[in-house]
């Protein structure tokens, strides 16, 4: 990126269903900016309902970016969400001095804000195991494997994407070390200034929002969403809440009441991971999300 001064980026977070996209779109309009959307659901183009992509209205309303900008036919991680997103935000900053992101995933705001930690190589042999050990005994097996040889790692990553940990094992496994132990080391410093706003409520509140949205996104057509990519259910784009479960009903290997009782769960569970990772950074101002934004907006003033 190049040479910035007095620019900010300010992210909004929290759990999911909070209401992150209504608040950024505030901001958004109030700063007279745009926004970076760095949730990792949302970047594929054909699944819109089951990742609650904000509507037309609001999509029109300020100007997104990598919001279904991406085929779940392709490989994509977050080293090149990062190179991409600071490549946007360096363009952006041209013509503002503010520049909103907002996102649930963890992993990806903090890739954009203080940059990836470096893992070491390890053998292509382990990942190709550890594959065959998902299809023959489930994620669950990995999950507990995870949990023997990594626990930090295990209470904060996003437990039900085999994808992830599948990586976070290989490394485990590979170098005889956690896979924690390789994370916060020094980054490149950003050549902007951050300012992070969460969003939060009791927890009985968020769990009831959450099966609200489910049962919306029911409504809206999941069902035939999912079954539109069930042919495709192997992908690694596909592994996630909300999907995967809904895949299961199509394989007659659960009811659809089941499934839309075990997308409601997983999604609670990701809600509690979610709020886990970010209640660990203490430079996050958190707010209830009831809060008015213009109280939000004087509490990010103070800081510009």
């Amino acid at each position: 990126m190049s040479s910035l001064k007095n620019k900010y980026l300010i992210t909004i977070v929290g759990p999911t269903a909070i209401g992150k996209t209504a608040l950024s779109i505030q901001l958004a309009n109030f700063f007279n900016t745009e926004i970076i959307s760095c949730d990792s659901r949302q970047f594929y183009k054909e699944m819109t309902i089951g990742t609650a992509v904000p509507s037309d209205e609001e999509l029109n309303a300020a100007k997104h970016h990598f919001i279904q900008n991406r085929s779940i036919f392709e490989d994509y991680n977050v080293g090149e969400f990062e190179r991409n997103a600071l490549a946007k935000l360096d363009s952006l900053f041209e013509s503002n001095n503010i520049v909103i992101m907002v996102g649930g995933s963890g992993l990806y705001v903090d890739a954009v804000i203080n940059g990836l930690d470096y893992f070491p190589d390890v053998d292509a042999s382990i990942r190709e195991k550890l594959n065959i050990e998902l299809k023959e005994n489930g994620i669950e097996y990995l999950q507990k494997q995870l949990k023997q040889l990594d626990v930090e790692t295990y209470q904060t990553i996003a437990i039900d994407n085999p994808h992830r940990i599948i990586r976070a094992l290989e490394i485990c496994i590979g170098t005889s070390k956690t896979y924690s132990s390789f994370k916060n080391k020094p980054k490149t410093p950003r050549n902007f200034t951050s300012i992070k706003i969460g969003l939060t409520a009791d927890r009985q509140i968020i769990y009831d929002r959450i099966n609200q949205r489910v049962d919306i996104m029911i409504a809206n057509g999941l069902l035939e969403e999912v079954k539109e990519l069930y042919p495709n259910k192997e992908l690694n784009a596909l592994q996630t809440v909300g999907y995967r479960e809904l895949f299961s009903f199509f394989s007659e290997e659960a009811t659809k009441e089941f499934a839309i009782k075990e997308i409601k769960k997983n999604t609670r569970r990701f809600a509690k991971r979610q709020l886990t990772w970010f209640k660990k950074d203490k430079s996050i101002v958190w707010f209830d999300y009831k809060s008015k934004t213009n109280s939000i907006i004087k509490s990010i003033e103070t800081k510009l």
